[in-house]
C-alpha cells in the first residue's frame, strides 16, 4: 500500500464538518433536540480532528535532528492517536451523557422540522466527504478489503477519515430517526435513545481507531508480503541467505530494515561493500518505502558446522 497522505480527503472532511457543525448548533438552539446537540459536538470534534491530522502531516515533514535522527514521521501516528481519543471523549462520552440526561428529563422538542431539514442537508455534505475519502483510499488500498485496509494501512489519516465519516453518516441517520420518531409519537424518549445510540456508535469507532493508531505509534513491521520481497531481494547476488532480519515503519512512507546476511566466504573487503550496496539497491527498487537499510555481513555458520 502506498503511503499517500489523503490530504484532499482531510480538507473535504474539514470543510464539510465545519459547515455541518454550525448548522447543527443552530438546529439544537431552535429545537432543543439532544440528538442535534450530540451531533453538533460530534461535528465540532471532527472538525478539530481534521485540523490535527493536517498538523501531523506538517510536523512530520521536519528534518531529522541529533535528538531525532530518524526524523519525525511518527508525528502522523501521534496526532491520529490524539484524534481517536478526542472522538471517544468529545464524541462518544458526551453523546452518552446527553442521551441519559434527556432520557431522565423528558424535555419536549420544538420545531422538529428544522432539525429534520438540517440533518438531511448534513447527510448530503457528509456523503460528499465520505465519497472523497473512499476515492482517495481506493487509489492505495489495492486488492485489500476495506477492513484489511483499515487494519493494515501504514497511512493513518485515511482510515481515520473513513471511519469518522462512516460514523458521522450513521450518526446522522440515527439522529434523524430519533427526531422523526419523537415527532411522530410525541414521545421525546426516542430522541434520547437516538443520542445514546450515537454515543455507542462513536465509542466503537473510537476504540477501533485507538487500537490501530496505538499499534502504529509503537511501531509495526513490514507486511508478510513486503517481508518476503525484501528477503528475496537480499538473498541474491553474492548473498547466500538472510540470517535474520528486523523491520519497522518509522513513518507512513519510511521503513527501517536491519538484517544480518551471509556472504560467500573469502570475499575481499571491496567486494563485500559492493555486495551490500547491490543488495540495498535491489530492495529499494522493489520496496521504495525501505529507505533506511542497515546490513551486517557474516558467514553462514550453519554451513560451516555441517562441513
Amino acid at each position: 500500500m502506498s503511503a499517500g497522505g489523503g490530504t484532499k480527503a482531510i480538507i473535504a472532511a474539514l470543510v464539510a464538518n465545519a459547515g455541518i457543525a454550525a448548522a447543527k448548533f443552530v438546529g439544537f438552539l431552535i429545537t432543543g433536540s439532544s440528538s442535534m446537540l450530540a451531533e453538533s459536538v460530534h461535528s465540532v470534534a471532527d472538525t478539530s480532528n481534521q485540523g490535527l491530522l493536517l498538523l501531523g502531516q506538517k510536523t512530520a515533514r521536519r528534518k531529522a535532528t541529533l535528538n531525532h535522527p530518524f526524523g519525525f514521521g511518527r508525528d502522523r501516528y501521534f496526532y491520529s492517536f490524539i484524534v481517536a481519543l478526542m472522538l471517544f471523549s468529545l464524541g462518544s462520552v458526551f453523546a452518552l451523557y446527553e442521551g441519559i440526561h434527556k432520557l431522565e428529563s423528558h424535555e419536549e422538542l420544538s420545531s422538529p422540522i428544522v432539525a429534520v431539514i438540517i440533518l438531511v442537508v448534513a447527510i448530503g455534505l457528509e456523503t460528499y466527504s465520505f465519497r472523497t475519502a473512499i476515492v482517495e483510499s481506493k487509489a492505495i488500498k489495492g486488492d485489500a478489503t476495506w477492513w484489511q485496509f483499515i487494519r493494515q494501512s501504514k497511512v493513518p489519516e485515511l482510515p481515520v477519515v473513513l471511519l469518522e465519516d462512516a460514523g458521522a453518516l450513521f450518526g446522522l441517520v440515527l439522529a434523524l430517526m430519533g427526531v422523526g420518531l419523537s415527532t411522530l409519537t410525541g414521545d421525546p424518549v426516542w430522541d434520547a435513545i437516538g443520542t445514546i445510540c450515537i454515543g455507542v456508535l462513536l465509542g466503537v469507532i473510537a476504540v477501533i481507531l485507538i487500537v490501530e493508531m496505538k499499534s502504529l505509534l509503537i511501531g509495526e513491521g513490514a507486511s508478510p508480503a513486503e517481508l518476503d520481497v525484501i528477503v528475496d531481494e537480499l538473498a541474491a547476488g553474492k548473498v547466500q541467505r538472510v540470517i535474520h532480519i528486523r523491520t519497522q515503519y518509522i513513518g507512513p512512507d519510511e521503513m527501517l530494515v536491519a538484517a544480518k546476511i551471509a556472504l560467500n566466504p573469502g570475499l575481499p573487503i571491496d567486494e563485500v561493500a559492493a555486495a551490500i550496496d547491490a543488495a540495498e539497491q535491489r530492495v529499494r527498487n522493489k520496496v521504495p518505502s525501505a529507505r533506511l537499510i542497515y546490513l551486517e555481513p557474516d558467514l553462514d555458520r550453519s554451513l560451516t558446522a555441517q562441513s
